[in-house]
């Protein structure tokens, strides 16, 4: 098995790139040209732009060019001509990182010109993350996590070692409900602004993203899935940041070498024990 860098030196090398990449991203995001959608289920998995297959691409020139033998799965694998130089693109055996990249999370939010959009970069071992870079480019922040470290947050002008330790308070009581979610929102209104992604969503008024767990703009969140390039690599900085994360029935995370399809199973992201216990009370309530 190839020597793997370590998670630091991944993000140390990848994270000038990547604020390269930010830059970019601002700018395209007023010109922005839709590119055929994504045949997928839904109208925020559907967007795809060419900020999207653009960012794959440099960081994939990147980790090709400095990591030849790391692995890497990159959302638009399939509009890529890189992919098939890579090692691999799975989950390999312990000590052998799988670098995962969203290059645009929150796509249709991106396309609409709001500003909390972010590129998120992961670092995957064979039984959890180790580490979650995600950049916010319009707000020029960015978070950072690395396991058993705890999470920070910093301007795009910072290095990793000028960032912050991510406190993260909610003064808010508001629930983001991924899609799919919907049907638990009547027993959280009663206590909650419940947003419900499927349905709030508006391209003129910006509602929060998953991402508002970190800023503090949402006390918790309920998601179908937890996909590795995006809303399982969040819940992973809110956990570093002290935020509790459970499956819907209030488990413990498995490993990610049992889960399938490059996703964890359903989540509950909560900032304080009574707002996890309230969105847990509403996942059992309406279980089969």
């Amino acid at each position: 098995m190839p020597i793997t860098p370590t998670t630091r030196l991944i993000l140390e090398t990848l994270l000038p790139h990547l604020k390269v990449a930010a830059g970019y991203a601002r700018f395209l995001q007023p010109k922005i040209a839709a590119l055929p959608a994504k045949e997928q289920g839904n109208f925020f998995s559907a967007a795809l732009t060419d900020a999207d297959v653009a960012i794959q691409n440099l960081v994939e020139v990147v980790l090709l060019g400095t990591f030849p033998d790391i692995r890497f799965y990159g959302e638009e694998y399939e509009s890529s001509n890189n992919t098939k130089y890579f090692r691999a693109t799975e989950l390999g055996l312990e000590g052998d990182y799988l670098v995962t990249l969203d290059p645009i999370d929150g796509t249709k939010f991106y396309m609409d010109g709001h500003s909390n959009y972010q590129i998120i970069l992961s670092i995957l071992n064979s039984d959890d993350f180790e580490a979650v870079l995600a950049i916010s480019p319009a707000q020029n922040i960015y978070f950072y996590a690395l396991r058993g470290e705890g999470a920070f947050k910093g301007t795009l002008e910072m290095s990793l070692e000028a960032c912050a330790p991510l406190h993260i308070t909610s003064t808010k009581p508001s629930i983001l409900l991924g899609w799919g979610m919907n049907y638990i929102a009547h027993l959280l209104k009663d206590r909650y602004q419940v947003i419900d992604i499927e349905t709030d969503y508006s391209s003129d008024i910006q509602i929060p993203n998953l991402n508002g767990i970190l800023s503090g703009d949402l006390s918790g969140a309920v998601i179908k899935s937890g996909k590795f390039i995006d809303g399982a690599a969040l819940a992973f900085i809110a956990r570093e940041a002290g935020c509790i994360v459970t499956t819907l029935d209030g488990s413990t995370l498995p490993p990610l070498h049992t889960c399938e399809n490059y996703s964890l199973p359903g989540l509950i992201i909560a900032v304080s024990k009574s707002v996890h216990q309230d969105l847990l009370k509403a996942m059992q309530s309406v279980a089969v």
